[in-house]
């Protein structure tokens, strides 16, 4: 009996040893964890690698909780957070570059997102653009949702005329080109669009899925919902670590944590595929959303305006260049696949 407890002590020892010596790494999302889609893709991030890694754990911050959302890849950086669960579009002001790693306008959907950046040239050519500007970070995706809805208006728009003059929340390399069609547009975190909506600040916006902006009420102001999402086609989300912490954790951490990130990207994108047709259903039944479509001349307005954009971008930085021509390589190599493979998809 003495024996058997002996050995259960020394198990609890060891096992409490093992539990002090945990690195524990405080991580600050962009998106509340009240959020759908959006905000539970960082919960469930910290709820895969914490059950499978007995080395390393992750505390899961919301947005200002740690740093603003605006501030996380400074603040990851020069280490005074640990990670961040976020998208590199948020720093377009930073690095011209960082939202080809985001969201494309009239670019690859998820699936051919993940294909570039998982077995092309994406991953490597994301992290390079990190090192290259000075930041101390490791980045890894982490996460992919399916297109977003482009709008929300309080009037419809019939025309490009139509959108001159307008204040407008707007994410990403879309904002360059609604700008160029007289739209003035500023970068909002999720909790600060409402209130701006409400107090006159911003005439539209733009924000994500059906579900996610059901949530933070748009639909009170600006009831004219505009599909499809041309601007963000497909949407990545990373996970960034502080650069000396990451090279602290052993191999076998390291590991772990991209295993939970890929397993990430799958419940991440399967959870926009299925909640956000519900959502549609009741913003039109009981939300008084009118659901829109951009006209054909629009949506050729756009796509050539952001053709524009890009060549200019492309001609100002060089980094930008060396991404955008490797993207747009692999998407024609792509087209000899999906041109071929998928089937039409009539509209019912």
């Amino acid at each position: 009996m003495k024996k058997v407890m002996a050995i259960g002590v020394a198990a609890a020892m060891a096992t409490g040893s093992a539990a002090q010596a945990q690195e524990v790494l405080e991580m600050t999302s962009a998106f509340s964890r009240n959020l759908p889609i959006l905000g539970t893709a960082g919960v469930d991030f910290v709820e895969k690698i914490n059950s499978i890694s007995t080395e390393v754990e992750f505390e899961h911050f919301d947005p200002g909780e740690l740093v603003p959302t605006l501030e996380a890849l400074d603040a990851v950086s020069n280490g005074s957070v640990d990670a961040a669960y976020t998208t590199s579009g948020y720093w377009q002001g930073k690095i011209t570059s960082a939202s080809l790693f985001a969201a494309v306008p009239f670019g690859p959907e998820a699936g051919e997102f993940l294909a570039w950046m998982l077995y092309d040239d994406g991953a490597e050519l994301f992290q390079r653009m990190y090192d290259e500007n000075g930041y101390n970070v490791k980045v890894m995706p982490c996460g992919i949702i399916a297109p977003e809805t482009s709008g929300w208006f309080k009037e419809p728009i019939e025309s490009v005329a139509d959108l001159e003059g307008l204040n407008m929340r707007f994410f990403g390399l879309g904002a360059e080109v609604m700008q160029r069609l007289g739209v003035s547009t500023s970068l909002l975190a999720a909790g600060d669009i409402f209130p701006a909506l409400e107090r006159g600040a911003i005439d539209a916006t733009e924000f994500s899925m059906p579900l996610i902006d059901q949530r933070l009420g748009f639909y009170n102001i600006a009831s004219n919902n505009y599909f499809p999402g041309w601007h963000q086609p497909a949407t990545m989300f990373e996970l960034l670590i502080n650069k000396d912490r990451w090279d602290d954790l052993d191999e076998f951490s390291q590991n772990q944590i991209e295993v939970a990130c890929l397993a990430n990207i799958t419940t991440n994108y399967a959870e926009g595929e299925a909640k956000n047709f519900a959502a549609m259903e009741a913003n039109v039944n009981e939300n008084g959303v009118t659901i829109r479509q951009w006209p054909i001349e629009m949506l050729e307005t756009f796509e050539s305006t952001w053709n524009e954009v890009a060549a200019e971008l492309a001609a100002e930085d060089e980094y930008f260049k060396l991404v955008w021509d490797d993207l747009q390589e692999f998407r024609e190599g792509y087209k000899t696949w999906s041109n071929n493979i998928y089937l039409p998809r009539p509209r019912d």
